[in-house]
C-alpha cells in the first residue's frame, strides 16, 4: 500500500510541476484575448490579469510546500561538473509567449497546450518554471561523480564543485531533484 501511495504522490506532484512549467502560455493568451474572471467583472480588467498571473504563482508555491512529501535522496560525492541552467530556458519561454500571442482561437490554444503539457509531463527530465526564480531558486545541470547528468533546483548560489555535496535532496524523478537546504 505504501508503494501505491508513494506513486500517487510522485505522479500528482509531477502533474502539478508540469502545470506550473506550462501555465504561463495560458496566462499570456488570456491577457492577449482580454479574458477576465466573471467574479471580478466589477473591477478594472487589470485586476483579472493580476489574478490570472497569480494562479501559476500560487500553484508554484503549493508545489514548494508539497515537496516535503517526496522521497529523500542525497548526493554525497563531489560532482564532476555543474553549470547554471537558468538562461538556457529563456528561448523556450519566449517561444511559449510567441505561440500564445499568435494562437487565433481558444480551441487551438487548448489543443496546443495539451500537446505541450503531455510532452513536458512525459519528458522525465526537466520541470523548468521561471516562477521558481521569484522564490529564490536557481537551476543547474550537474554531472554526478557517477557521470550521470541531472537537473537540480536549489536555493544555493553554486559557482564551484569544490566540497559540494547535497545531503538533503527530494527526488522528483530519476533525473530531477530539488534541494531542501537553505541557500549558502
Amino acid at each position: 500500500m505504501e508503494i501505491i501511495i508513494r506513486w500517487v504522490i510522485q505522479w500528482s506532484y509531477k502533474l502539478l510541476l508540469t502545470f506550473n512549467a506550462t501555465s504561463l502560455i495560458l496566462v499570456v493568451y488570456f491577457i492577449k484575448g482580454r479574458y477576465y474572471f466573471n467574479c471580478l467583472d466589477k473591477f478594472p480588467i487589470w485586476v483579472s490579469y493580476i489574478a490570472c498571473i497569480m494562479c501559476p504563482v500560487v500553484t508554484t508555491a503549493m508545489s514548494l510546500f508539497l515537496k516535503k512529501f517526496l522521497s529523500y535522496d542525497s548526493i554525497e560525492k563531489q560532482p564532476l561538473d555543474i553549470e547554471q541552467a537558468n538562461n538556457s530556458f529563456l528561448p523556450s519561454y519566449l517561444g511559449y509567449f510567441f505561440v500564445a500571442l499568435s494562437v487565433p482561437t481558444p480551441e487551438t490554444l487548448w489543443f496546443i497546450y495539451f500537446i505541450l503539457f503531455v510532452f513536458t509531463f512525459c519528458s522525465q527530465a526537466i520541470y523548468f518554471n521561471p516562477i521558481f526564480l521569484i522564490f529564490g531558486y536557481q537551476f543547474y545541470y550537474m554531472t554526478t561523480a557517477d557521470n550521470v547528468k541531472i537537473f537540480l533546483i536549489s536555493k544555493k548560489q553554486i559557482k564551484t564543485t569544490k566540497a559540494l555535496v547535497f545531503p538533503t535532496l527530494k527526488r522528483i524523478n530519476n533525473f530531477t531533484f530539488i534541494d531542501v537546504e537553505k541557500g549558502g
